[in-house]
């Protein structure tokens, strides 16, 4: 069995208390909504990679702080990061095809036509790291 791919995520708010989401344009989950963040690169540390994803896939920079928690998806290991964000435009780029800020009631539309990747609104909601408004 092949080792599993570290990866890392950002879980992130904006003073409005809205989680940040991307819509992903490339498999895995292509077009369904997740986290920001992707695999973590040779010779990069988790923060190092969070802050690289970030900037890459919604154009903001952030400083990662607590894992949150680690998921495995597939042959992927994600580790989530809390992160602070610095004001900036919010950009979709990179492997995203959209990003936003996304209240509580957002997200359960989205959770309830099934266009979150698998298992994000349960493990969110586990982590308690629902959006805050």
């Amino acid at each position: 069995m092949a080792p599993l791919e570290r990866c890392v995520g950002g879980i992130a708010y904006d003073d409005l208390g809205r989680l940040l989401l991307i819509r992903r344009g490339h498999e895995p989950g292509k077009g369904l909504w997740s986290l920001p963040g992707g695999r973590v690169e040779p010779g990069e540390t988790d923060t190092e990679a969070v802050i690289r994803e970030l900037r890459e896939e919604t154009g903001l920079h952030v400083t990662p702080h607590t894992p949150i928690g680690t998921v495995v998806r597939g042959h992927y290991e994600i580790t989530d990061y809390e992160c602070a964000v610095s004001p900036g435009p919010l950009t979709a780029g990179d492997d995203a095809d959209d990003a936003r800020w996304t209240d509580s009631a957002e997200l359960v539309a989205l959770h309830k036509a099934g266009l979150l990747t698998d298992q994000l609104f349960v493990t969110l909601r586990d982590w308690d790291a629902l959006p805050r408004t």
